[in-house]
C-alpha cells in the first residue's frame, strides 16, 4: 500500500483560476520525496489535503490507505505536519504543549521527546511567546515527530531559518527516517536541502505535474542545451525537439531543458534545426528548477 495517493487533485480559489488541475503521483513506504514549485503553485495547497485541511474540488487523496476527510483523527494521529506559518500557542509553555501531544498521541515516545529537547535546547518551562522563530520551529518539530509518525509533511519547515538551524532541522528529519522508515514529503525553496534529503523529486507547474523522477535519473538523464541564435533557430521550434521540456530566451541565444543526455541532446538539437555549436550539459537541480519555471510554454 503507497503511503500517499494523489489522484487527479483539483483545486481553485477563484473560479476558473485552477491552483491544481489533475495533480496525480503517489509515495511509496519510506520515500523522501521533494516537492518543487514557483509561489503559488498549490504546493501547500496539496499538502494540506494530504491533511483534511481543505478539501480538492475534484480528485481523490488517500493517507497510508484513509481519507483524510472522512477519518480526519486516525489520520493526524498517523502523521506529523510542519509547516512554515505554523503557530503554537504563544501563552503555552513547551512542557504544557509537550502534555498536550502526549495525551492527543497513543504513540508518543517520551524517551524520544527528551531526547530532542536536550537535542534543542528546549525548555520545559519557556514560553512559546519567549522563542525565537528559530527555537519555535524546533518545538513544532518535535511535537510532529515525538509520536514517530508513519508519514511526515513539511511544508518550508526551515524557511527563514539561519543555515545551522536548517541544517539541525534536516539532520533531526533524516534522523527519523533511519529509525522508522518514516515516509516524508517535504517542500523547500533550498535546491540544496533536496538534494541532501531526497531521493525523488516532484515538480508542479501550471497545476500539474511537471516532473516526477528519482534524483538520480535528474542528474544523469537530463540536460542543459546552450543554442546560440542562427537562422531558423525559434523557441518554437526548439520545443519540438524530442525529449525538449522548456525553453527559456536568453540575450546569447535560448537554454533549453531536455530529457536525454548531453550528447544525445546535442545531436537531437544539431539536427533537428541544423545548427551547429550547441552546448550540453548535465545540469544542477537549482538549474533546472529556474530552467523549467521560468521555460515553459
Amino acid at each position: 500500500m503507497n503511503a500517499l495517493e494523489f489522484e487527479e487533485i483539483r483545486r481553485a480559489y477563484r473560479k476558473g483560476v485552477d491552483v491544481l488541475n489533475g495533480v496525480t503521483f503517489s509515495i511509496g513506504p519510506g520515500q523522501v520525496v521533494g516537492l518543487l514549485g514557483r509561489n503559488g503553485a498549490g504546493k501547500t495547497t496539496l499538502i494540506r489535503i494530504a491533511m483534511g485541511m481543505i478539501e480538492p474540488q475534484g480528485g481523490r487523496v488517500r493517507v497510508l490507505g484513509l481519507d483524510p476527510r472522512l477519518q480526519p483523527v486516525e489520520v493526524k494521529r498517523r502523521v506529523g505536519y510542519v509547516a512554515e506559518d505554523q503557530i503554537l500557542p504563544p501563552y503555552m509553555k513547551v512542557g504544557e504543549i509537550l502534555d498536550l501531544h502526549r495525551q492527543l498521541f497513543p504513540t508518543w515516545d517520551e524517551a524520544l521527546a527528551q531526547r530532542l529537547l536536550d537535542r534543542f535546547e528546549l525548555q520545559r518551562e519557556a514560553r512559546v511567546s519567549t522563542l525565537s522563530k528559530g527555537t519555535a520551529r524546533r518545538a513544532a518539530l518535535l511535537c510532529a515527530i515525538a509520536h514517530r509518525p508513519e508519514v511526515l509533511l513539511l511544508d518550508e519547515p526551515a524557511s527563514g531559518l539561519d543555515p545551522a538551524a536548517r541544517r539541525e532541522f534536516l539532520e533531526t528529519s533524516i534522523q527519523l527516517l533511519d529509525e522508522t522508515g518514516c515516509t516524508i514529503l517535504f517542500s523547500s525553496h533550498y535546491m540544496t536541502d533536496i538534494e541532501r534529503m531526497a531521493d525523488r523529486i516532484v515538480m508542479i507547474h501550471d497545476g500539474r505535474v511537471l516532473i516526477d523522477r528519482d534524483l538520480d535519473e535528474l542528474r544523469e538523464g537530463f540536460s542543459l542545451a546552450l543554442v546560440p541564435r542562427a537562422a531558423g533557430v525559434t523557441r518554437e521550434r526548439l520545443l519540438g525537439v524530442a525529449g525538449c521540456l522548456a525553453v527559456r530566451e536568453r540575450p546569447d541565444g535560448f537554454h533549453a531543458i531536455l530529457r536525454l543526455e548531453p550528447e544525445e541532446a546535442r545531436g537531437a538539437v544539431e539536427q533537428q534545426l541544423s545548427v551547429r555549436d550547441v552546448r550540453c550539459q548535465t545540469v544542477v537541480l537549482e538549474d533546472m528548477f529556474v530552467e523549467l519555471a521560468g521555460g515553459q510554454s
